[in-house]
């Protein structure tokens, strides 16, 4: 297949175009300057999503991954995170030649926080953050436009995503593993906690994310659109990452614990849907390789 992939030089996009070059894909990668770093095999298209944008090729399929993504900037910006993931979605939409498949990169904070867990893609979408509303616009915005038959549609809803590919670990420093292992690393002297540790959440391999994309290209035809959580479904406590970067660095991680804060207890993806349906599996999402990948990451920076 042809295949766009947008937010190519980012954290996922990065590892999707690698996947997809090793599958045996031809790929372009959307970028906003041509220097930034792709994965061996991907072709840079230069373009902004944030004005209307025209498209040379026409593609077999696109993975839609450019957006913003902090929870916390999106409720002092909330109109910059608007402009991003809804504005660039239709821009990119109304850019596409031909009837391809749109792999769309969600988040499971269009949920909210359900009482019920695991989640399932039935749940109601409730977000609680502009970030979350606008990644549900977008989505939105994909399914309509796949029931006009133009293109076909695959939302994939993603939970906690963290380790790397080719020395690529996850860039954000105000994410769990990225923040205790800069402890670990000494570039922090302590990792600040809210509450006692137990909150449980699950983690993703990036590679294992790259190989849902991948399924994804086929499970797509003009007209129609589904919805993928994708997600280990294994639960860690905060407490339960400290003590495994602990183990994996061989390095103390020094706690200082704040009051609790407003959150829920436990958040946990119910993947059974795309397991069916695409025959997806995470291989790579045990926690220590998680974390392992992550920490070499740090250090080959």
């Amino acid at each position: 297949m042809r295949v766009l992939v947008t937010g190519a030089a980012g954290y996922v996009g990065y590892a999707v175009g690698r996947r997809l070059v090793t599958a045996g894909h031809q790929v372009d990668g959307l970028v906003r300057a041509p220097d930034r770093a792709l994965p061996q095999g991907v072709r840079p298209v230069v373009g902004d999503l944030l004005t209307p944008l025209a498209l040379d090729e026409a593609y077999d399929a696109v993975c839609h991954l450019a957006a913003l993504t902090r929870v916390r900037e999106s409720f002092t910006e909330p109109l910059r995170f608007f402009t991003a993931n809804v504005q660039g979605t239709v821009h990119l939409l109304d850019a596409l030649k031909g009837s391809p498949t749109v792999v769309y990169g969600s988040t499971a904070a269009v949920y909210g926080t359900p009482e019920s867990q695991p989640i399932p893609e039935s749940q109601s979408a409730s977000p609680s953050s502009p970030y979350g509303t606008s990644k549900l616009a977008a989505e939105d915005a994909v399914r309509y436009q796949a029931a006009t038959g133009r293109i076909g549609a695959v939302v994939l809803r993603t939970f906690n995503v963290s380790g790397s590919v080719d020395g690529r670990g996850d860039p954000d420093p105000t994410r769990l593993i990225p923040r205790a292992l800069a402890v670990a690393k000494g570039d922090t002297p302590h990792l600040e906690v809210n509450g006692d540790g137990g909150a449980v959440r699950e983690y993703l391999h990036v590679d294992d994310l790259a190989r849902a994309y991948e399924l994804a290209l086929a499970a797509g035809a003009p007209g129609t659109h589904r919805t993928y959580n994708v997600g280990s479904g294994i639960g860690a406590s905060v407490a339960e990452v400290i003590g495994t970067v602990e183990n994996v660095t061989g390095r103390d991680v020094p706690v200082v614990h704040r009051p609790p804060s407003p959150e829920p207890p436990l958040l946990l993806c119910d993947a059974a849907a795309i397991r069916r349906d695409l025959g997806w599996e995470p291989e790579r999402s045990g926690l220590p390789e998680v974390i392992g990948s992550a920490w070499e990451a740090l250090h080959m920076r």
